[in-house]
């Protein structure tokens, strides 16, 4: 499998997919993604930034010990390709650090930030042995603020479902309240379709070809 390009989905004949949450940790709305991933026993990927785990190290600590994954979305969340190399892999290796301390491992995957990639910070990435990850459902644009409105964001994420999707929500930086809700939606829909709810690093050892990286 490819590390050097973004992940959109993974190409596989299992009913899975993995939903992803960006820029948390946060006590409010992480607390409340994780509940809903309870009741429908599923998993989830969360891209941290490293200083929210500075703040909030104890809601990341509480996400990894309930079997979720933590992927990594820079330290500070800057525009990576506006960097130096050198200070664009500091970034990488702050967060780096931060989501070891908590699991005791390094990240799995890797988000940039605004999807703000090229070569050099794919290349970047793959040092670090990550796999670079998009989404499908960007159109659903759950990021703004004031939010879209929960029948948006559900209207363009069932869009793009299929087996090996992997969709992006927030779960930090401003109010989250439509997403949340959104997720609590899908979740339910798609696990009553048979889907299971997985991390990406486990739909990744369900391909069955190389994987996808085309939107």
């Amino acid at each position: 499998m490819a590390k050097g390009s973004l992940v959109h989905r993974v190409p596989t004949g299992e009913k899975a997919v993995a939903f992803t949450f960006d820029d948390g940790p946060h006590p409010v709305y992480t607390e409340q993604v994780l509940e809903i991933f309870r009741k429908v026993n599923g998993k989830a990927t969360f891209c941290m930034i490293g200083q929210e785990i500075d703040r909030f190290g104890d809601i990341a600590a509480k996400v990894h010990a309930a079997g979720h994954e933590i992927a990594n979305h820079t330290y500070s969340h800057p525009d990576l390709t506006r960097l130096t190399l050198e200070e664009a892999r500091a970034e990488i290796l702050l967060g780096d650090e931060r989501i070891r301390q908590v699991t005791g491992k390094p990240a799995f995957s890797f988000r940039p930030p605004y999807f703000a990639v090229n070569e050099v910070i794919l290349s970047l990435a793959e040092e670090f042995g990550y796999y670079s990850i998009g989404c499908v459902n960007g159109e659903a644009k759950d990021w703004e603020q004031p939010q879209p409105g929960v029948d948006f964001i559900l209207e363009h994420t069932r869009r793009s479902v299929a087996n090996g999707s992997i969709f992006l929500f927030h779960d930090g930086y401003g109010d989250r309240a439509q997403t949340i809700e959104a997720v609590r939606v899908l979740t339910e829909e798609l696990t009553a379709d048979g889907y299971r709810l997985v991390t990406v690093s486990e739909l990744m050892t369900m391909t069955n070809e190389q994987v996808s990286h085309n939107t």
